[in-house]
């Protein structure tokens, strides 16, 4: 969706449908898994979605451990199709929600060693499905050099599109979204006081993430995401999650300082679980050209409401190192 100046937004209903379907094709097709096994993973949300789609479409059970921000809507959803859900009890702080479910995911394996671990965070078999995405991409934009601004997460999005996007186009620059709280780009030693903005930042390390593939890293607190989230829908009509608005005042920044470039931001889901929390608090958004990132010459000096780093491609900092041991 081209909402002018230089602004692109690929806009997803559910963005993990992607990587969920493309994965489980190629654990099928590999012989990993066969027609009526089951799938397990952890979730805060949308791949939840996306890998009870997939189930559903080739034949298998699912099993989600999901966030305590799984709310109604997508239980109802998951029932629908099929899936079994173990939802973490009410708790303020995800930091100990995802650390709950990853503990909870090891005991459902432990008693069903039959039950296939999807892993989306540290397996890159989630990276495949986006290659038809970075071609339609590079189909919309022409010849355009192009920056990637999007949510971190697991690195299966952004790092994926941005490794295909160079296949094609080298000059391709990658700029990572984070909440604050997160270890993924070393921030776990600043909270934010409102909330860690799930799917896009981690307490834990995460073993797909190419830390090598970004250039730019932006950190974003909760009410400077809600304002973006808010202005996004007022000024173009996109209505998306917290993520989004995240990525869309960071895609904003990085489009004034790089006028020469096109900047495409990912809108990973709609905004219809942010209702109450985000868009009816409408009136706390403020102005987005009031907003500006505190430019920063490495974490240890981040700063609420949002800070930006030049990564430079620079390796996995060490509390973010993956130990696949277990």
């Amino acid at each position: 969706m081209d909402l002018g100046g230089g602004l692109v937004c690929l806009r997803f209903e559910t963005m993990k449908v992607v990587s969920a379907l493309a994965a489980v094709r190629h654990l099928l097709d590999t012989g990993a898994v066969r027609p009526g096994d089951t799938l397990v993973d952890s979730s805060s949300g949308i791949y939840a979605y996306g890998l009870a789609l997939a189930c559903h479409r080739y034949g298998l059970r699912c099993h989600i451990v999901g966030s305590t921000t799984v709310d109604h809507t997508l239980r109802v959803q998951l029932a629908v199709l099929g899936a079994r859900l173990d939802q973490m009890e009410p708790c303020p702080d995800l930091k100990l929600d995802q650390s709950r479910r990853v503990r909870r995911v090891e005991e459902v394996l432990r008693d069903n060693p039959g039950h296939h671990w999807m892993r989306q965070y540290h397996d890159d078999v989630h990276y495949l499905g986006y290659r038809a995405v970075a071609d339609m991409v590079c189909a919309e934009v022409g010849g355009a050099p192009v920056t990637l601004v999007g949510g971190v997460g697991s690195g299966a999005s952004t790092g994926a599109l941005a490794g295909f996007l160079r296949e094609r186009a080298p000059g391709t620059l990658l700029v990572g979204v984070q909440p604050f709280g997160s270890v993924t780009f070393g921030s776990e030693h600043v909270a934010d006081p409102e909330i860690i903005i799930a799917g896009i930042g981690s307490s834990i390390p995460f073993g797909n993430v190419d830390h090598t593939r970004y250039d730019t890293v932006h950190w974003t607190g909760f009410r400077a995401a809600l304002s973006g989230s808010v202005d996004l829908l007022r000024r173009h009509a996109v209505f998306a999650g917290l993520s989004s608005g995240a990525a869309y005042l960071a895609a904003r920044w990085e489009r004034r300082r790089t006028p020469d470039r096109t900047v495409v931001f990912v809108a990973a889901d709609t905004g219809h679980r942010y209702v109450d929390s985000v868009f009816a608090r409408h009136d706390e958004a403020l102005p987005v050209d009031s907003l500006a990132p505190h430019d920063v010459p490495d974490a240890s000096h981040l700063t609420l409401p949002w800070s930006r780093m030049e990564w430079g491609r620079a390796p996995t900092p060490l509390g973010a190192v993956y130990d696949d041991r277990g």
